[in-house]
């Protein structure tokens, strides 16, 4: 089983669509371990929606919370303590897409990390970066974290407006290569993702 991780530089910076484009360019599955919300549809629901492919299968998480804190502040409200044994991949042969739980530091429980867990399994990982203020430096600490790791790193996706400038310095510095790119969009529906799909189909099917 060939297993990509899409990780981003932040929250709300587009790691469910570029998910979503790349489960139904890849035909593979999806599966977003830790979920936590307050009163909107889970990321997996987003995904099950977005995806037009007859074989993907899309995994519940090992743990969701309908709170919007992180889990390990969650913890002491449910009376739930949160076990890393429990966070295993799921039972598929197919190729799957993880998605991280916001950053790559987001904390599972106390002293412990999201990426302590996710690599715990042989991955290759996707950053996803979307320009504002500050991003350089979120991208370029999220590249430095995960090569400390030892994480391999397939590549970076770009959300939203082009900024060559910012791009073209991160790409330098970091030696990496721009995966594919996600514009603007008025609306983000299936006939959306299967465009961004096909768009992406070649760059991505070497992987699997």
């Amino acid at each position: 089983m060939s297993i990509i991780t899409v990780t981003g530089i932040g929250t709300d910076v587009g790691k469910t669509v570029v998910s979503a484009v790349m489960a139904e360019a890849l035909g593979a599955d999806y599966w977003k371990p830790v979920q936590w919300e307050s009163g909107t549809i889970s990321d997996r629901e987003t995904v099950k929606s977005l995806v037009t492919h007859p074989e993907i299968r899309v995994h519940p998480e090992a743990y969701s919370f309908d709170m919007e804190m992180a889990p390990h502040r969650i913890s002491p409200l449910t009376g739930q303590e949160l076990d890393p044994n429990k966070v295993w991949l799921p039972n598929t042969t197919r190729p799957l897409i993880i998605e991280t739980t916001g950053g790559i530091l987001v904390p599972f429980r106390r002293s412990l990390l999201m990426l302590d867990i996710l690599t715990r399994w042989e991955s290759h990982w996707v950053i996803v970066s979307k320009n504002y203020l500050g991003s350089i430096n979120h991208t370029l600490m999220t590249v430095e974290v995960l090569r400390q790791r030892q994480v391999p790193i397939w590549g970076i996706v770009f959300n939203g407006p082009e900024d060559p400038d910012s791009e073209t310095f991160i790409l330098n510095y970091t030696g990496l290569r721009c995966l594919a790119r996600l514009h603007v969009e008025p609306q983000i529906d299936p006939s959306t993702v299967k465009k961004y799909a096909t768009l992406w189909k070649d760059k991505l099917q070497h992987k699997v």
